[in-house]
This record gives structure tokens, sequence and C-alpha cells, in this order.
């Protein structure tokens, strides 16, 4: 009886059991029972409190079905698992959630490619579920791993490959989708997860044979070649990795940067670049705008682990710098206020986009700055390498190429940078790399010109003013005009490079000349006046200008003389070739349209015909052609001033001065003096005036109102130079001076010591001729340098004759009278200064050998006003 009682009621089994087992089919193929489904749906969300144990026996039949490969179960399985997974969001759904991730993970453990696509999909859908409350266990690590490895799917099968790859990209943004917007996950941009995620999607998205290169930098770039960007590994690589990117945090940048970088470096993707410059262009794109810098910052630096890579690699890592600064030069604009002493600058319309590196500005070009320098030092180690071993072989010459392509790209990107920051930072970093010009003569505390010679003082020279150039340039390109010159060229800056104009090399003086066509032309008249030449119809050029404003007039009184001079000077070189003549031709041309009123042409007239006497005289050794140029000059300049200001009778001298060189003496003109084969002159005939433009005509064609024509006959002298070092020691005899009468002043009890220094004795003068009367012929002598000029041009001339000549014991010994000499002047005034004060307690003395103290009564002491009352 009781075992027919147990056979009736049949074995006793949970609910849930009994509906899950009934939504398997006896055939797998007839699919998922949706009747039986439904009851089970209902009775999860009836009972939520049984979900759990509804996820538990669904995992245990899934391993069961998983190991006899029963795969059609496996399906039924996952998507029963997916329908309660979307129908219940109850608070119980956690540990359903940790049995179907359970179950995901088995499926992905599978070497079988349908079973990780299974698992893949259903995670994806749970990915897109959004949770109400957040997950303080559940970690992601496997699941990071295992997508990773699917990203890298080495099947035999072609299509299996793609499947296999597409479902881990797939993955992994499930993954990001997942995490990244949940605070207690942020441990996925850890470096270690961060070290998966990106290098799988840049693997796709290099392996990508469809992959538009062009246009892959673009955030609208569509899928090509017909293809289902769901199915294209590349497209949906970049999809995700632009999602990711778009997720970043602000300290989530580096870490979310460096892979990419560690990635290029392992698959050798700098040369050719293609690849990094497109992955670059999607990050830039793809992160916020405030977030720009923290790129460039990472490029920096792995530009500086890389400095002693070969120069293709240091040339694709400087490309790449250079697309991101003008991506973030182009995204800035409106979206980012740079901050300066705790203060918001508000942009104006007239200021550059902001790249808002704030102090890092200077970091970053002097890290440009020194890749530069010593990319010019490999360039010229390995020309002396080649030239040692006397045999031009093929490797170092391309080596040497490539170096120069670094330097231009360096050069690209500092001229870009600079030229896309604010007005003030603009003018700091052009001094920053003015201060790095190595200059004879003046300290340098960057460049060791001796150590690296001549050769190569001379290529950074040339490297670091072509970055101003640059710099300049992409200035005016970027739509940026000075207010006033003053801003745009402070004296910090104008100093030094007028230093640079005076050097005895003529490229050197050409980029200089270039620099400062790129700051004082407002008006982009550059163009319209290349070539020097005689214009016969200004008009017709349509040069715009504006009315000179208060603050350029205050600024050519401070600085015009200067101007003059360095032009003057400029012009008396005798390297001088065609560019140069041309380029001071601009630069007289510039500085009539931007900075000129009534006195400033004065001043240009007195200019140009000191010009030509300088042409004219004997007493200048200058080669005829030197001469003939600069006649040229001239002629071409007062043609354009003259049209310029519209004056009739001007216009009509220097006509009439042309038109007799025409038939008379045309290699006076530009037209002819500057063709490859002109015949010149043995002399220059300066009694044939009319030949020549006349001071008095000049002067009585600008006696109108507004101009001082009395100026224009006076001649022309430029400012004598003070040498460096003199200037310095006449400062620190002012400062003494001043500091004596101070100390007289306040009748300090310490004892004023004179301190002097005898520089020069014999030059000195004699104090009988300090009462000299003072006449105007004194003063005439005093003006006229002309003197000085050759008594310093004969001295030179013997010193050099002297240690050309001269027996090397007879130099030495010079030099070490000199020495001696020094040493015993500073011994000397060291003995001064340390003299102590005198003491009541009386001072030591030392006589024959002996010890004798003096004291000093204390009302014959002499004490300061302040300590006396």
């Amino acid at each position: 009886m009781p075992a027919g009682v147990c056979g009736c009621c049949g074995p006793l089994r949970p609910r849930y059991k009994r509906l899950v087992d009934n939504i398997f089919p006896e055939d797998p193929k007839d699919g998922l029972s949706k009747s039986d489904m439904e009851k089970l749906t209902f009775y999860a969300v009836s009972a939520p409190e049984k979900l759990d144990r509804i996820g538990a026996y669904l995992a245990e039949r899934l391993s069961r079905d998983v190991v006899r490969h029963r795969y059609g179960n496996v399906v039924i399985a996952m998507e029963a698992l997916d329908q309660l997974l979307m129908a219940c969001h109850s608070q119980s759904i956690k540990p359903f959630v940790e049995s179907f991730l359970h179950m995901v993970a088995k499926l992905l453990e599978s070497r079988e490619p349908d079973l990780q696509v299974l698992g893949t999909n259903s995670f994806v859908k749970f990915a897109n579920i959004e949770e109400d409350t957040p997950s303080y266990h559940r970690r992601y690590d496997f699941f990071v791993s295992q997508f990773s490895a699917m990203c890298h799917s080495t099947h035999e099968d072609l299509d299996t490959r793609t499947r296999i790859r597409v479902a881990g990209i797939k993955g992994l943004q499930g993954v990001v989708r997942k995490t990244v917007n949940d605070e207690l996950q942020a441990i996925i941009w850890e470096p270690q997860h961060m070290d998966k995620l990106i290098p799988s999607m840049l693997f796709n998205m290099q392996d990508g044979d469809d992959m538009d290169r062009a246009g892959v930098g673009h955030p609208s770039t569509p899928c090509v070649s017909g293809q289902d960007c769901d199915e294209n590994p590349s497209t949906l690589a970049e999809s995700c990795f632009r999602e990711l990117l778009g997720r970043a945090a602000y300290g989530n940048m580096n870490n979310a940067v460096k892979p990419v970088l560690v990635h290029l470096d392992n698959h050798n993707l700098w040369e050719p670049n293609e690849f990094a410059v497109s992955c670059f262009r999607i990050i830039m794109y793809s992160i916020q705008a405030q977030h720009s810098h923290h790129v460039i910052q990472q490029v920096l630096g792995h530009l500086d682990t890389h400095s002693k890579n070969t120069p293709r690699v240091r040339a694709g890592i400087v490309q790449v710098l250079l697309e991101t600064v003008a991506i973030a030069a182009k995204g800035s604009v409106g979206t980012i206020q740079e901050c300066r002493a705790g203060d918001a600058l508000e942009s104006e319309p007239a200021t550059p986009p902001n790249l808002w590196l704030g102090p890092t500005v200077l970091e970053v070009f002097n890290t440009l700055l020194k890749h530069l320098r010593m990319s010019v030092d490999l360039e010229l180690g390995e020309s002396s390498r080649r030239n040692s071993a006397c045999s031009a072989s093929s490797a170092g010459r391309a080596k040497e190429s490539d170096e120069r392509i670094v330097q231009n790209a360096i050069i690209q990107t500092i001229g870009f940078f600079g030229g896309n920051l604010p007005d003030y930072q603009r003018a700091e970093v052009m001094m920053f790399i003015m201060g790095k010009v190595p200059v004879y003569g003046t300290p340098c505390h960057t460049l060791d010109t001796v150590k690296i010679g001549h050769q190569g003082t001379k290529r950074i020279q040339t490297m670091l003013l072509s970055s101003l150039i640059m710099v300049s340039h992409y200035t005016v390109t970027s739509g940026f005009k000075s207010k006033s010159m003053s801003a745009a060229l402070p004296s910090p800056f104008l100093d030094p490079l007028f230093s640079i104009s005076l050097m005895e090399d003529s490229e050197l003086r050409q980029l200089v000349l270039e620099i400062l066509h790129n700051i004082i032309d407002r008006h982009d008249n550059r163009a319209k006046l290349r070539g020097i030449r005689i214009i016969p119809n200004v008009a017709a050029l349509k040069i715009k200008r504006e009315k000179i404003s208060k603050q350029d007039v205050a600024f050519m009184k401070k600085h015009g003389q200067q101007l003059y001079r360095h032009i003057y000077l400029g012009c008396k070189e005798d390297d001088n070739v065609h560019k140069n003549f041309e380029l001071l031709f601009t630069t007289l041309a510039v500085l009539t349209i931007e900075l000129a009123n009534e006195d400033v042409v004065v001043e240009l007239v007195r200019l140009a015909v000191a010009l030509q006497d300088m042409a004219l005289s004997t007493e200048e050794n200058l080669s005829m052609w030197l001469r003939c140029g600069l006649l040229a000059l001239v002629a071409a300049y007062l043609n354009f001033l003259s049209q310029m200001i519209a004056n009739t009778t001007f216009c009509q001298h220097v006509s009439k001065v042309i038109e007799l060189r025409n038939m008379d003496a045309p290699y006076l003109l530009p037209e002819h003096v500057f063709r490859d084969k002109c015949s010149l002159p043995d002399s220059l005939d300066k009694d044939d005036a009319a030949l020549f433009f006349q001071s008095a005509d000049m002067a009585d064609s600008l006696a109108g109102p507004g101009y001082n024509a009395d100026r224009l006959n006076v001649p022309y002298v430029p400012q004598v130079t003070v040498l460096y070092t003199v200037g310095k020691i006449l400062n620190r005899c002012k400062q003494t001076s001043r500091d004596e009468e101070r100390l007289t002043r306040r009748k300090s009890f310490v004892d004023t010591i004179s301190l002097q220094v005898d520089i020069l004795a014999n030059s000195l003068p004699d104090k009988s001729l300090l009462a000299e009367e003072i006449t105007f012929e004194t003063l005439k002598k005093a003006i006229d340098t002309s003197v000085l000029e050759d008594q310093e041009r004969e001295r030179r001339r013997q010193v050099m004759e002297k240690f050309q000549k001269a027996p090397f014991e007879e130099i030495a010994a010079h030099c070490e009278s000199k020495a001696n000499m020094l040493h015993e002047r500073l011994a000397h005034i060291f003995e001064l200064t340390i003299r102590p004060p005198p003491s009541p307690s009386g001072v030591v003395s030392v006589s024959s050998g002996h010890a004798q103290h003096q004291s000093v009564p204390i009302y014959e002491m002499k004490f300061p006003d302040l300590c006396v009352y």
C-alpha cells in the first residue's frame, strides 16, 4: 500500500524547476516553448525571490549541456535567460545576474565560435539594461580579458575569424557602456584594463583592409564598401574607440592615451605614420576640448622617450603632434578660457583660439626646441663622420635628409602652435625662442657655441629664426592683427632680433627681415611688393593701409632710429645678394605703409639719401655691384615713396632721375643690375648730379605743411654701437658713484672705499683738456665718428697681425702679464673691502711682524644720523 501511493504521486520537485524543465522541448530543434516561457516569466515576476534559484538551476542545466555538447539546449537556456533579464527589474535580480554572468563566462571559455558569439550577444543585451541600484561587488575583469582575446582571434576561416572579432569588439563595447557611467566601476580606467581594451580596438582598426585612411579622422566617417557597420571589425572598433574616449573624464585621459602610444611603438607604426595620424585624429575629435592639452603633453613626453630613435620615427611623432595641435586649435574656439593670475580672461573676436596650456606653454616650446637642437647635433655629427671617413655614402646622406625632415616638422609645429596662442603668450613665446638663439658677444645660457662650432651655431640660428618666421606667419594666417606695434615688437624681443641682423651672414639677415615683415605687415601687402623693381603705378597695386595710430607714432619715436640704423648697416654688408636687396626694399615699403607719418617720411628720405651717399663714398670699401645695388634700392624705394605720399613735385624729381638712368646708366636701376649678366662700370661719376637724387630738390618738394623739410639738410648718421661689456662697466661705475654719494650724505661710520679700475689708462684724456672750451667745432668733431671708426679698424688690424705673426712665446707672455695684473688689482680690491671698521676696542695692525692694537676714542668716532638722538 505505501509503495502504491508513492508510485501514484511521482517525484516531488519544486515548481520553479518544473517550469524551467518545461521550456526545453524533447527535440531542441523545435526551439523555446513560448507558452511555457510565458508561465515561467509570470512566475518569476510574481515571485521575484525565486529568481536567484531559477538562475542557479538554469546555470546548472547549461553547464551540463555544454559539457555534453547539447548546443541546442544551450541556445534555449540563453534565450530564456535573456527574456527573464528583460522582464524582471526588482531588487532580487542581483543574484540572478550573477548566475547569468557565470553562464556567459562558461560560453566564452568554450572553444566553439558559435557559443562564444552566443555568450557575447547575451552580454550585450545585459549591458544595455539600466539597473536601478549600483552593484558593489560585481567585477568585469574576466570579460575584459576574454573579449580582448577574441578581438585578436587568428581562426583559420576568414568568416569565422571576422565573427569572433566582431563579437569581441561588441563585448568590449558592452563592458564600456556597463561600467563607464558607474562610479563604483571606475576601476575599468586603470592601466591593467586599458592596456587590454585600447590595443584590441587599435588592432582591428589597423587590420581593416577597407579603412578609408583619408577620412578616418572625421567623426562622420561612413562605412565603406557597402558593408554593414556591425559586421566590419574596423568600423566597429573605431566606433567603440570613439565612445570610450568620449566618456573619458579629466583624470582618465593619461591612462586612455598611453596604451595608444605603446601600441604604435610595438607595431612600428610611426614609420610610416598614416595610421598614427588617423588614431590621434580620432582621439582629438572624440575627447572633450578642455582635455586636449593632456594629449599634447602625452605626445611630447613620448617624443622625449624616443630622443635617441631613428629620425623617421621622431619625425612621425612630431607630425602627429602637429596634427593634434592643429585640431586642438580648431576645436577650442569659444570653448576654453585662459586663466592667468587667478582671473579669467574673456576671449575677444580678434584673439586666436587658446589651447589652454597655462604654465606648460613654455615647457612645450622648450621640449620642441630641445629636440630641434638634438636633431641639428645629430645631423652635424653624421656629416663630420662622413667627412672624416672621406666617403659620401648614400646611407649618411639619407640620414641627414631624414634629420632635415625632423627639423622641418618641429619648425612647423612650433609655428602653428605659437600662432594659435593668445597675444600675450605669443609675445612671451617669441621672446623665449629668441633667447635660445646663440649670438656672438652676448651671454648665452642655452648653447655652448665653442663646443658645437661655427657651422653648428649657424645651423641652430637658422632653425630658431625659421621657427620665429613660422610663428609670425601662422599668427597672420590665423587672422590675428596686433592693434599696436609696441605689443607685437616689445623691446626685449626687438633688441636681440636687431643684434642678429648685424651678423656677417646674409642668410641670417634675410630671416630677420622676413620676421619683421610678418609682424609689421598687418594688411597682407607683402605679396604685392614682392621683388625689387621700379613700380610705374603704385595705385594699381591697391595697397591696404590705415591711418597711423598714436601708439604706433610713439613706437616710431622710441624705436625708429634703431630701425633706420639696422637697415643702414644691413645695406653695407659685403655678402649681400639679390634676395637681401629685395627684402630690404620690402622692409622700407612696409614701414612706409604701416608706420609712416610726416616725420617718419622725412626720416626715411634722409635714410635713402644716406644710402646713396654711402654708395658714392670712396671711403667705403664696397664692391661695384654692391654700390650699384644700393643706388638701385634707393631708386626703387623713392619711386614707391613719392607715389605713396602723392607729392607731385617729389614724383617729378624721382621720375626725372629714373628716366636719365634708363638712358645713360641702366646699371643703377634694379631691373638691370640684378640680372645674371649685367655690365658694370669701373667707377661711378659723382659729378654727374642729374643721375642722383638731390636732397635740396626733395627738401623743396616737401616744404609744404606737415613736413619738417629742414631735417633733410642734416645728414643722417647712424647711432654708434656700444659694446656690451663696456656698457656693463659704465653702469657699474655709475652705480658705484651713486652709492658713494648716498653714503656721504648719511655720514656713515663705515669709510667709503673708492674702487677705481684702470681701463685703458693711456686712452683717458688729460685733465687740462677737460677744461677746454666747448665750441661748435668741438661738437661737430664729437658727432663725426668716421675718425673713430678708422682708428678702431686700424687697431683691429694690428691685433690680428700681431696674433698671426708674433711667436707663441711672446703672445703667452703678454697674456700672462695681463692675467697677473688682473690678479694684483683684484687682490688690492679685496684687501680694501675686507678692512674692518673702527672700534673702541681698537684695531689690529701688523708692523715689523708684531701685532699692535690702536684704540679709537669714542668721541672721535662718527655715528650715522639715525643712531644719534
